[in-house]
This record gives structure tokens, C-alpha cells and sequence, in this order.
């Protein structure tokens, strides 16, 4: 099945719906090429003992791993690095390193099972110095173009094999419905029938045509199901944050369930016909009872009525909000259909409780069997149990490890993620004889701004965080051919400059940090534009940010804006449109609101009337 864009409006999302009405009546064929491998995952199966059953369905954070040799002592099914767990030096040779030295010890268990090693690649193999970042999803919704995705699902898939690690958590299929969700960049558009398309590209880059072939890497649909449909407010109290809950990520979806699945089901159904093999529950909650515990949703839809064969793989610590004390916390999800447990620390609490569980039958054998076939079942398809294969890095992926090559697809994502908002009198194109262009804003030199979080760290940091990468001020620079290109980050000295760009927009952030109850400009960004407007020249704004935020006074002071999104490390693709060699294709994946009152606002609400509404895109 395949999904296109909506041209229509609810015309691609009532044939979506169709399809998840309908009964399950044969097999999903990406799917069942997961079931070709079924009996060679039971004769497996049949020689493992209770306590190996156990194990595969355990995953640990290396961070907390004290000692190696755990892993061959417990037969553990996988490993992860979460958002800061990183090799000290963060290179490509020593997180090849790293997955080399956990693996070497899988294959000394009784079985010999080869490990998952998962990480979050959300845009590009994000933790790892030298990598490509791509745009962030909010700006590849932009682009509708499902054939860039893929390839960027392929280029990404090549860099993190080249470091070994052969699952990773992505891509996100979340529909965000409130833009003060801290993780909306995370999402493809506020449009099921655009994340549906996107999503699917995504898997099929990820994953390619086949698991085991080499440069493919496991990918995880997530977060099932709605985390972008969360009320605000209804999150779990916490006082570091604004408020003293986290608003949205571990929030309460409030929806019937015809709504859910017309709105939050369909990146699922795609990503399901592309063959994804892991998809990673959510921490929310759909009408007050936690996915991570949700039998209905996880088992009888799922898996049952969606087809999903491949396994379900907890969200870091998740299981920890759910009901009650930790053994009954796994009872509730294990029988509720989850198949492994992110548990970084309490990886040893976790193994001895489920244990103790299916020996007790709260956890039925069949229930426990279920889920480790389905485990082993993928790292067959993946190849790993194939004789004389070796499941260690391939070093020979390196040398393409952040190519030129690998940049200009991202170049070209970022030129085509951009949204032209304004342009009155022809401010943009930029004439590249300008004698003097003067660029302004904490945005325009800093590229661990413009790539945003889940950059090298979790949350990502300001600053030159990202060797190799291009900020937008120094491809400015490139781009201009003999003129003088100044910068004065507070739009200070602009006069007598032919035209001021001025760079404003969010510093990084990730989940829970991200959620903020007033999107406008802060001072400082709306200062330098006004300071840039003194000068009296045309003034282009160019936001980086990974929502719509409110643009208030600099929408009439600025005579062109344009929204860059989050952009990653290649700045150029912003200069390749602000000098127009490349002419702005972007269309709005979210609706662009005027004030906060709007908020939430979606395409097809009843009062729609935002500052920009979802699909507007200017060009020259």
C-alpha cells in the first residue's frame, strides 16, 4: 500500500482509514518475510533454557554495563546507547570499537546469539562525531519528497553500520497536534497522510530491500501510539520543568478511538507495509491507561490486526510509570504484548523478576515464547546467525563515514525543507554583487543551534559542537562573490549595508526540555532584527526552530522570511536558496499560528485561520 500527500483535503486519509477498518484477511507480505524464518527461530528456540529465553528479551544501556563479561554470562539480547552513552572519544573507530567489544562477548554465550546493538539516529548517526546531520523530520516534512527520505534512510543506514551498531530507533511516525510539544521536530507534519508517506521512505531506506543485506540496519518505528496527541498538562509532575510536569511526552491522549486511528495510526500501517521489523511503544497514554501496558492496542491491533510480526521494544525506562512495584509493572506489560524491555540500569532486577514471574505462570511460557521467537526471529532475517558470516563492524564502510558525497544529499534536503514565508519587493533572491551584506542573530554562526538536539548529546548544545559541518553565516560567506559579508550578532553596524539577514530562532533541545509554554521570539532575536531595521535596508529573517514560533513584530519588520527549520550541519543549502541558485520548493508540513491562543492548531479545525496556513510555500 502506498499513500500519497493530500490533495484533497481528507480524501488520502479516508483511503487510509479504509485500510485500518478493514480485517486482517492474509498476511502482510513485508511482513511475512519475517515468517519464512519461523522455523529456524524454533528449532532455536527449543534449545534455549528459561533463563536464556529471559535474557534475549533484556536490554541494558552499555553505560551501566560494569563489567563485559556480563553479557556472555546472561546471554543478553541487546544493548543500547541512549542519548549521552558514547565511547570517551566519540569517533567512528571507537564506537566500532565499543560494539566490536560487547559483541565479541555475545558470541562467547552457550548459543552464541549475536546482540541488537540499538541507538537513536534521528537525523543522520547524530551521536557520533563526523557524522551527517540532516535536517530534522519537521524539515524533511517540508520537502514531500519521499525519494529523499529514503536515500537519507540509506545514507544514515550506511554510517551507523560502518560504526557496527545494527538497529536504530528511528524513524519517528508521530503526528504532533500541539506545536509546544518538545519533540514536534521529531515529526514529519501535523498531517497523517504526509507522516504515513514519509515514515514508509524512511523504513525502506532504513531497512532496505533486504535485512541482511550489507549497509542495511534495523529500523523502529515509534512511538506507538499518539505521544504527538497529548494533552498539555497531563504529564507526570516533575519540578525542573516549566510547570512542574512534562506537558506532552508522557501526557494523556484524549481521542476516541475512531480519532486515533484516522489521525495516529496511519505512519503505523505504512511503516508495517515497508516491512519495519521493531516499533517502540510510547510513554503516553491513550485515554488514562499507558501504552506500555496497553494489551488492546500492543496485541489484538497491533499485532493481530495489523500484522505486525517483528517484536516490540520498550521506551528507556517505561515500564517504571506503569501500575504498582517493578515485578508487577513487567507482568502488566510483558502479558500485555511487549517482547523486550529497555531497562538500562536495573538490567539484573529486570532478568531475575521476569524469571521468577514465568516460573510462577503470572508471565505464561507461551506468552515468554512468543516474544523471544519473535526476537530471534529478526536477527535471523538479519543474517546474523548465518555461518561463516561474522556480525562485527564492517571497517570498509568507514572511509564514506561523513563523505562529500553523503553532505550534498543533505546540502539538497536543506535547500528543499525550506518554507519561503514573505518576500515583498523582491528582497530575495540576494544579488551576490552586493557590496556588503550584513548577517546578524545568535543563529547565523552556530551550528550546534542550527542542528538542534539529539546532536553529538542528547539535547544537542550551542557552539561548534559539530567538526566538518558548514554554519549558514560561513556559507553566506562562500556563496558571495566579492562582495563583503560582515556579522554583528546583534544586528548592531548594519548601515550602509545593501541588505541584513538576520539568523534568529530556538537553541537545542530534546524531550522533556523542549516543552515550552510561550513559542514567541525571545528578546534578543526580536532586538537584532529591530536593530538591523534601523538601518534602513531590506531585512530578511531566516528562523531556525524546530516548531512554528510566533513571529509577532518581526513578521512587519521583515521584508522576507523564511522558515529553515532545523537544517543540520549544511549550511550551504541555506545559502544555495537565499542567492537563489536554487529556487525555494518548501511547503508547510504545520500550520503556522499567529499568537499562542491559537495553540493547538491543526489543519481542519473548525476556527482555521493561522498566520500561514498547512501547505503554504512561496517561490521566486
Amino acid at each position: 500500500m502506498t499513500v500519497r500527500a493530500r490533495t484533497l483535503a481528507g480524501l488520502t486519509l479516508a483511503l487510509v482509514v479504509g485500510v485500518v477498518a478493514a480485517p486482517k484477511t492474509a498476511p502482510v507480505p513485508a511482513q511475512a518475510k519475517l515468517l519464512a524464518f519461523n522455523a529456524q527461530a524454533k528449532a532455536l528456540l527449543a534449545k534455549m533454557t528459561l533463563e536464556e529465553k529471559v535474557a534475549q528479551m533484556t536490554q541494558p544501556d552499555q553505560l551501566f554495563i560494569k563489567d563485559a563479561t556480563e553479557i556472555e554470562k546472561y546471554g543478553f539480547g541487546s544493548v543500547l546507547s541512549g542519548g549521552d552513552s558514547d565511547p570517551k572519544t566519540n569517533t567512528v573507530e571507537d564506537w566500532g570499537a565499543m560494539y566490536e567489544k560487547y559483541q565479541s562477548h555475545a558470541l562467547k554465550s552457550r548459543l552464541k546469539i549475536p546482540l541488537l546493538y540499538g541507538v537513536d539516529a534521528i537525523h543522520g548517526h547524530s551521536n557520533v562525531i563526523g557524522a551527517v546531520m540532516f535536517p530534522h523530520n519537521v524539515g524533511l516534512g517540508a520537502t514531500r519528497d519521499a525519494k529523499l527520505v529514503e536515500k537519507i534512510g540509506r545514507i544514515t543506514a550506511e554510517e551507523v553500520r560502518a560504526t557496527g551498531i545494527n538497529w536504530v530507533f528511528s524513524p519517528c511516525v508521530t503526528v504532533p497536534r500541539d506545536d509546544r510539544w518538545g519533540r514536534a521536530y521529531e515529526g514529519f507534519s501535523e498531517d497523517p497522510a504526509v507522516v504515513a508517506e514519509l515514515g514508509e521512505a524512511a523504513v525502506r531506506g532504513l531497512q532496505g530491500a533486504n535485512l541482511a543485506a550489507p549497509g542495511s540496519v534495523l529500523a523502529c518505528a515509534k512511538h506507538y501510539l499518539a505521544d504527538g496527541g497529548t494533552v498539555y498538562g497531563t504529564g507526570i509532575p516533575n519540578s525542573t520543568q516549566p510547570g512542574g510536569h512534562y506537558p506532552n511526552d508522557q501526557g494523556d491522549t484524549q481521542l476516541s478511538e475512531a480519532e486515533l486511528r484516522r489521525i495516529h495510526m496511519q505512519g503505523y500501517i505504512t511503516a508495517i507495509h515497508a516491512g519495519v521489523a521493531t516499533i517502540m511503544p510510547s510513554y503516553s497514554s491513550w485515554n488514562g491507561e499507558k501504552m506500555s501496558g496497553h494489551k488492546y492496542l500492543l496485541t489484538d491491533v497491533l499485532k493481530k490486526e495489523l500484522g505486525f510480526e517483528g517484536f516490540l521494544i520498550s521506551d528507556y525506562n517505561a515500564l517504571d510509570a506503569l501500575p504498582g512495584d517493578f515485578s508487577a509493572q513487567i507482568e502488566k506489560s510483558i502479558n500485555a504484548g511487549m517482547d523486550m524491555v529497555m531497562v538500562p540500569e536495573k538490567y539484573k532486577e529486570f532478568y531475575a523478576a521476569l524469571k521468577d514471574l514465568a516460573e510462577k505462570g503470572d508471565v505464561p511460557m507461551a506468552r515468554i515464547d512468543d516474544a523471544v521467537l519473535r526476537i530471534v526471529r529478526v536477527k535471523i532475517a538479519m543474517g546474523l546467525m548465518d555461518p561463516g558470516r561474522s556480525p562485527l563492524a564492517d571497517r570498509s564502510l568507514q572511509a564514506r563515514f561523513g563523505s562529500p558525497a553523503h553532505r550534498e544529499v543533505a546540502r539538497r534536503a536543506v535547500r528543499q525543507s525550506l518554507v519561503l514565508l514573505k518576500n515583498e519587493k523582491k528582497t530575495l533572491p540576494l544579488s551576490k554583487t552586493a557590496k556588503r551584506i550584513v548577517v546578524a542573530g545568535k543563529n547565523a554562526d552556530d551550528i550546534g543551534n542550527q542542528s538542534g538536539g539529539w546532536t553529538i548529546d542528547w539535547q544537542g548544545k550551542s557552539g561548534p559542537i559539530v567538526p566538518g559541518g558548514t554554519t549558514i553565516l560561513a556559507a553566506l560567506k562562500a556563496a558571495a562573490k566579492g562582495g563583503e559579508v560582515t556579522f554583528s550578532a546583534d544586528g548592531t553596524g548594519a548601515a550602509g549595508a545593501d541588505v541584513g539577514v538576520v539568523v534568529v530562532g530556538e537553541k537545542p533541545y530534546a524531550e522533556f526540555f523542549g516543552d515550552r509554554e510561550d513559542l514567541a521570539l525571545d528578546k534578543d532575536d526580536l532586538a537584532a532584527i529591530a536593530n538591523v531595521k534601523k538601518a534602513g535596508i531590506p531585512v530578511v529573517v531566516v528562523v531556525v526552530s524546530g516548531r512554528p514560533l510566533i513571529l509577532g513584530d518581526a513578521l512587519g519588520q521583515a521584508d522576507a522570511v523564511v522558515a529553515a527549520w532545523l537544517p543540520g550541519t549544511e549550511g550551504q543549502g541555506v545559502a544555495d536558496v537565499l542567492f537563489g541558485d536554487y529556487k525555494p520548493t518548501g511547503k508547510l508540513s504545520f500550520t503556522w499560528p499567529r499568537t499562542m491562543a491559537q495553540i493547538p492548531i491543526n489543519v481542519g479545525d473548525a476556527a482555521y485561520d493561522p498566520q500561514f496556513p498547512f501547505g503554504f510555500g512561496l517561490t521566486y
